[in-house]
């Protein structure tokens, strides 16, 4: 009996999922969820202010949003540096874009209250690959903490 048992666990191998295409939106996405875990910690609050943005800056509904998220969380965990995201967003958006996106990384970073040096210093290293001007960066951080 229990090997029948073992075997009805092991009938199907679950389908590994591609990722998904390295595109400026994706490649925004993955950052986010960087961002979040920066701390070593990945907070609903986190989460939930990810699934906002992407909804809002791609005009997704609510379960769009959550999957779009899921496919950016396998990005930003499968590929380990933040140069080629940051490029990808560079070359795909103008600067005003860019600057929207450096302000959803500090939403992520105020989403669940808690101050972390981590978070705080992997923006401020994506922001230097996005080319931001420090002006910029700052007014950026201003709008997100604003509520």
């Amino acid at each position: 009996m229990f090997e029948r048992l073992k075997a009805f666990f092991h009938l199907g191998e679950i389908p590994e999922t591609p990722l998904p295409e390295m595109d400026a939106a994706h490649a925004l996405g993955a950052l986010l969820v960087k961002v979040a875990i920066a701390d070593n910690a990945y907070l609903f609050e986190e989460v939930e202010q990810i699934d906002r943005i992407l909804a809002e800056a791609y005009d997704l509904k609510p379960l769009a949003a959550a999957k779009m998220r899921a496919g950016c969380e396998k990005l930003a965990f499968e590929t380990p540096g933040i140069e080629e995201m940051a490029a990808r967003i560079r070359e795909g958006v103008d600067y005003e874009h860019r600057r929207a996106a450096v302000e959803a990384m500090w939403k992520v970073v105020v989403a669940d209250g808690i101050s972390d040096n981590r978070e705080t210093e992997i923006v401020n290293l994506i922001e230097g690959h996005l080319g931001l001007e420090r002006a910029d960066s700052e007014a950026a951080r201003v709008a997100a903490s604003i509520p």
